[in-house]
């Protein structure tokens, strides 16, 4: 038997913590530096925008309980993407161009959650929210600033931190690691 029919190629993310920690940590982590920056620039979307989406008054940590459960689904769902084989081995390749080929795989991930930041932003609060809004009828979070400035650059921090949070917990590993076969 040849060496190649005796082993398999897994994914090239091995970790003792595995990927769905990783997101979940990237996640709240990202969701918690996003948080302060809005919270930054008006506190009144975390204490009573956020729970008014969901028809809630705006009561104690409401806001934030649900912004950084928000961030863990979001970084779960990161996490599983950025795991997948052609995601995963898009970011493995070796690209032709020498600048892009000097960077690692844990540069690769945080710029694969800057665009994951981006690609939330264009979906939830641009597209998903304002049909969401208009599907329960609540006004308490009509003032959500979804196109303001400080949505796009707060999801791209979210992203960013994602990215990085993952890479630091995850063992990322440069290139498919093969395993012998069970059985």
């Amino acid at each position: 038997m040849s060496a190649e029919s005796d082993t398999q190629t897994t994914v090239g993310v091995e970790s003792s913590i595995g990927w769905p920690v990783g997101g979940a940590v990237g996640g709240a982590v990202g969701a918690l530096v996003f948080g302060a920056l809005i919270w930054l620039f008006d506190p009144e979307v975390v204490s009573a925008a956020i729970p008014g989406i969901y028809g809630l008054d705006p009561t104690g940590v409401v806001g934030w309980g649900i912004h950084l459960a928000h961030g863990i689904v979001l970084g779960l769902i990161f996490g599983f993407l950025v795991t997948r084989e052609p995601i995963l081995g898009t970011l493995q390749m070796n690209p032709e161009t020498e600048s892009l080929s000097r960077t690692g795989i844990t540069l690769r991930v945080v710029a694969a959650g800057f665009v994951f930041g981006l690609a939330v932003w264009a979906l939830l609060p641009l597209l998903v929210l304002p049909v969401w809004l208009e599907a329960i009828g609540t006004e308490a979070a009509a003032d959500f600033p979804t196109t303001a400035v400080e949505s796009l650059i707060g999801h791209l921090l979210f992203g960013t931190v994602l990215g990085i949070a993952f890479a630091l917990v995850t063992n990322l590993q440069p290139g498919a690691a093969e395993t012998p076969l069970e059985g």
